[in-house]
């Protein structure tokens, strides 16, 4: 009788290499909304998604005493902006890796949930968004097919996010399933300034009220 193969593992990456220049170089996932800070609420909820401490990929010398237990992946190819730290995570690992940015407070687990189920067969899997691509590069899975494509990418200094995609099998969760788990403008809110902290406050507010 022939056995099932056995399921794909997924593992969790929480980019937090970015400069913060826009937040005065402070270190922004360590801002706090809701009473807890957005770099804690993130691991958790992808390290529930994937079962287990997700990599932690950042540059800082401090990085290390954020996260108790955290491996800490500083970008391998420095100053190549997010593509370099999507690039860094997938060169670490074997499986598929769920990729969060560390500055989206309201990412939840049966979203990420949707991204692992929905994975399977392509190379990137990504939710579709009200943003300027229609969908969210740094919220996603990428497996390791991705490393030669984007490694290419980097040496030709493209930084986008999306430059190696043609190379690879790209798919999306659809935006009417991404809306069954919360408002995508909400779901995909990302603090870049101080002000943003405080329209982050105020929507986590709105939500637990």
């Amino acid at each position: 009788m022939t056995q099932p193969a056995a399921a794909q593992l997924t593992r969790g990456a929480i980019l937090a290499g970015g400069a913060a220049s826009r937040f005065g170089g402070r270190a922004k996932g360590l801002e706090t909304v809701g009473g807890e800070r957005i770099l804690d609420r993130t691991i958790r909820v992808v390290q529930d998604a994937v079962g287990e401490l997700p990599l932690l990929v950042a540059n800082a010398d401090d990085a290390k005493d954020w996260i108790d237990g955290a491996v800490i992946v500083k970008d391998v190819i420095p100053n190549c902006g997010s593509l370099g730290g999507i690039y860094s995570a997938v060169s670490q690992s074997r499986d598929p890796v769920l990729i969060a940015a560390w500055d989206m407070p309201f990412l939840t687990l049966d979203l990420l949930k949707a991204l692992i189920a929905g994975a399977t067969g392509f190379d990137v899997f990504l939710p579709e968004s009200n943003g300027p691509l229609g969908f969210e590069p740094l919220c996603g899975i990428y497996d390791p097919a991705c490393a030669e494509p984007i490694k290419a990418a980097l040496d030709d200094e493209d930084f986008r996010t999306t430059s190696f995609h043609e190379q690879v099998r790209v798919s999306t969760l659809p935006l009417s399933d991404v809306k069954t788990f919360g408002d995508p403008d909400m779901l995909f809110f990302n603090v870049n300034t101080p002000s943003d902290v405080a329209k982050a406050e105020k929507l986590w507010q709105t939500q637990s009220a």
